[in-house]
């Protein structure tokens, strides 16, 4: 089994940190379904020690099952260290480090992906924060700065080095952002190269996938990002097909009617319903992107302006996909 520091991991199969998306509400569906670690979003160290309140949806996690990860980002090595040792007073178990965001408002600030630029500022961070806290801390990176400049093995042996207890590696480059395709040879490199546990992240989407990356890489698990979005269930049928060759049994229609009617009840419960609208729209968006009618929907779901009208309208479009849909295609969410 997999091993972070104390916390023995259930599986091998993780939820990426994704801003405006793995907020709590969707971690906890994320971990109903398996997921054995999920982490807050990226919060970034500066607003959360100026502007506590502007975090305060980004790094909540009370009453969520061990450990808690919440993943920080940020260019000062003394600011880090702060922000870390607040978040485990407020019952952080593992703090990770964001070195892989390519959004260019973090690299403004020189921090995420920029810092893979800079191996001796990325060295005096990750001291920092280790030494900061007395729980594993972990590290998320791309491949590198660019094509031109893969130096994810070097940042990996200097992490292992810092004391960083487990690593993810998405398979792109900051210049890449997400386009083409994700290369898994860096990050076999990687894992060749050090000892502790690496998560091989990047268009990881189907369970064939994900076998096929681990097969590839050698990578210890591997970290789900934006395939888990309208699809949070991805955990558990990773899970499945890792440890029994064969997919797992679909979810029949009204399990997915179910689970998209209480996902958004729990948004706006969690948001209150001014914001909840919004990030409901988002989230039915992908839940629906695959099912007839979805686009038309999609236009008049987001017309709505109370909490009330979005869920009689998730109600209605799951009765009528019912009604109209071949028996066969009752388990076609899976």
């Amino acid at each position: 089994m997999l091993q972070i520091g104390p916390y023995t991991l259930a599986s091998n199969v993780v939820l990426a940190p994704m801003a405006g998306i793995s907020d709590k509400p969707f971690r906890l569906l994320c971990r109903q379904f398996g997921a054995a670690l999920t982490a807050t979003e990226m919060v970034s160290v500066t607003l959360q020690l100026q502007h506590p309140e502007k975090n305060r949806w980004r790094s909540a996690h009370h009453d969520e099952a061990a450990p808690r990860v919440v993943q920080i980002a940020g260019a000062d090595p003394a600011t880090m260290a702060e922000a870390a040792r607040l978040n485990v007073a407020h019952g952080a178990q593992i703090i990770d480090i964001n070195m892989g965001c390519p959004a260019k408002k973090i690299l403004k600030q020189a921090a995420g992906s920029a810092l893979l630029r800079d191996a001796a500022l990325v060295e005096r961070i990750l001291r920092a924060v280790v030494a900061a806290v007395a729980v594993p801390v972990t590290l998320k990176i791309r491949t590198g700065w660019s094509p031109e400049q893969r130096n994810g093995s070097a940042i990996a042996c200097l992490a292992q080095d810092c004391g960083i207890a487990a690593l993810a590696v998405h398979g792109r480059t900051r210049a890449d952002l997400f386009n083409g395709a994700a290369e898994y040879d860096t990050i076999a490199a990687i894992k060749a190269a050090v000892r502790i546990p690496v998560f091989a992240n990047g268009d990881i989407t189907t369970p064939e996938a994900a076998k096929a990356v681990l097969a590839h890489t050698q990578a210890d698990g591997v970290m789900i990002g934006r395939g888990a979005r309208g699809k949070p269930w991805i955990f558990r049928d990773i899970t499945h097909y890792l440890r029994h060759g064969c997919h797992a049994p679909p979810l029949p229609l009204s399990h997915i009617a179910t689970l998209v009617h209480e996902h958004v009840r729990a948004i706006h419960a969690f948001y209150g319903v001014d914001l909840g609208l919004g990030f409901a729209r988002k989230h039915v968006a992908w839940y629906l992107e695959h099912y007839p009618g979805a686009r038309e929907f999609r236009s008049q779901f987001n017309a709505l302006d109370s909490a009330a009208a979005q869920l009689e309208a998730i109600a209605a479009f799951f009765a009528r996909l019912h009604d109209s849909l071949p028996r066969p295609l009752e388990h076609a969410a899976a």
